[in-house]
């Protein structure tokens, strides 16, 4: 995993072949075989990294919240995280996951800081999560004109989704 992880950061996904992994690690691909019946096992375990990296900086992320508006936090660390890790997160968040692969609790372990930070509310953080998706795949994509405010669009989503939570009506009162 870690050579197929060092190829994937190095030259992309189209680079990631059971070929090359093998090359890296210095045997025959069919030597790898036996230890990943394909490279839809080895993407599936980049997947897990990926997750679980997105997990952990989410956490960091929470943990970190002060003063400051809790989503843009959390979407600073998700930006950061998609920049830092362009292959890796394109292979975890714009593939299909395969969620049989990832062990047991690890999507809702990443989606628990945001959970926390709509008010348990799962379609404003599954909007909120969409939003930071798009935003962070027309960044790498180079879709925004140069000099264009991305920090301020990232501020402005924000601020939206939280004048939502805001103007959500939170149950019968009755």
């Amino acid at each position: 995993m870690a050579a197929a992880r060092e190829l994937l950061d190095a030259e992309g996904l189209d680079a990631l072949s059971m070929r090359r992994i093998a090359e890296r690690v210095g045997i025959r691909a069919p030597s790898l075989y036996k230890h990943f019946p394909d490279k839809a096992a080895v993407e599936a375990g980049l997947q897990v990294q990926g997750m679980t990296q997105l997990a952990e900086e989410l956490e960091a992320a929470e943990a970190e919240i002060g003063d400051e508006p809790p989503l843009l936090v959390l979407a600073r660390a998700y930006r950061r995280h998609a920049l830092a890790s362009p292959h890796l997160y394109r292979i975890t968040h714009t593939r299909p996951l395969v969620r049989t692969a990832l062990p047991d609790g690890l999507e809702d372990r990443a989606a628990t800081p945001l959970v926390h930070a709509v008010h348990g509310d799962v379609d404003i953080a599954r909007s909120f999560w969409a939003f930071a998706h798009g935003m962070v795949v027309l960044e790498l994509d180079g879709r925004f004109p140069s000099g264009a405010d991305l920090d301020g669009a990232w501020r402005t989503g924000c601020d939206a989704f939280a004048q939502a939570i805001r103007d959500k009506p939170r149950g019968d009162t009755a």
